[in-house]
């Protein structure tokens, strides 16, 4: 009997061996484990394209809402995510005509939609619409556009590639000084170069002073006065930052809200102070 037991456990070892020189085959995922991967990668349009397609061009101007009763589709890159609590429960989603904002009703976005993560999003059954004059995907809200439930952007959306798609580099932001007086351009990434915040004094942080709607804080540019603001909430991981009082590169999300930018800020690194 103790002769067997030595048998067993001399075979155990040399199981145990081979699984550690790396003969045990690591499991192989073919498909994302989110969203839905039977969607092809048939009848895509562009950002532009949708935005100014006469079935949904008055729903975005008009802030309304408007089915999309096609089979058309998005490809494009997301840009700016949930990660550091500023853009809450939403998305941009930008190609190389313009971007969007999907609004979703789920937390924890970031865990699946990297920045540089590249998506199909089927719009046929979505809304489109505007909100304050910006472009959103999502569901129909009080006469306009809001958020749409978890279960249903799973069945919209599709990842392309695996982990070796996901390139930051492919969506590099553009100059905002090129872009500051067509606000068709709002969705997009942007950096806003060499620029100083008015209420900067060493001491005052991004949310200082009284919030502009919710628990969002507004603070202006000298060089861009009430046409700008740097819009940052109160959940926001770098809500506590101190506004550098030297100039500053500042990289977001140029959104819109009737006829003023709202750059949403990502993480912290989208600061650059300039001069210390």
């Amino acid at each position: 009997m103790k002769k067997l037991h030595y048998i067993l456990l001399a075979a155990l070892c040399t199981v145990m061996a081979a699984c550690m020189d790396g003969d045990w085959d690591e499991p192989i995922f073919t498909q994302a484990p989110y969203g839905n991967n039977a969607i092809n990668e048939e009848n895509i349009i562009s950002i532009a394209q949708l935005k100014t397609a006469p079935d949904y061009a008055s729903a975005f101007s008009n802030d309304k809402n408007k089915k999309v009763e096609k089979d058309v589709k998005l490809r494009g890159r997301v840009t700016g995510n949930d990660i550091g609590g500023n853009l809450y429960k939403q998305f941009a989603l930008q190609d190389e005509t313009g971007g969007i904002i999907v609004a979703v009703n789920e937390g924890g976005l970031n865990g699946y939609l990297a920045e540089g993560q590249e998506i199909i999003v089927d719009l046929k059954g979505l809304y489109v619409g505007g909100y304050g004059g910006m472009a959103e995907i999502g569901t129909p809200y009080n006469g306009g556009i809001g958020r749409m439930s978890k279960d249903i952007w799973a069945t919209h959306f599709k990842i392309i590639g695996g982990s070796e798609n996901i390139k930051p580099e492919a969506i590099q932001p553009v100059d905002f000084a090129t872009i500051v007086d067509d606000m068709d351009q709002a969705g997009i990434l942007v950096t806003l170069k060499n620029v100083h915040f008015s209420a900067a004094n060493g001491k005052r942080t991004l949310i200082d002073g009284a919030a502009s709607g919710g628990n969002f804080y507004s603070q202006q540019l000298k060089e861009y006065g009430s046409k700008v603001i740097i819009r940052t909430s109160s959940y926001a991981d770098f809500a506590a930052m101190v506004m550098p009082t030297t100039g500053c590169n500042i990289t977001g999300i140029a959104t819109r809200y009737r006829t003023t930018w709202q750059i949403l800020i990502r993480k912290t690194s989208d600061i650059e102070i300039l001069d210390k």
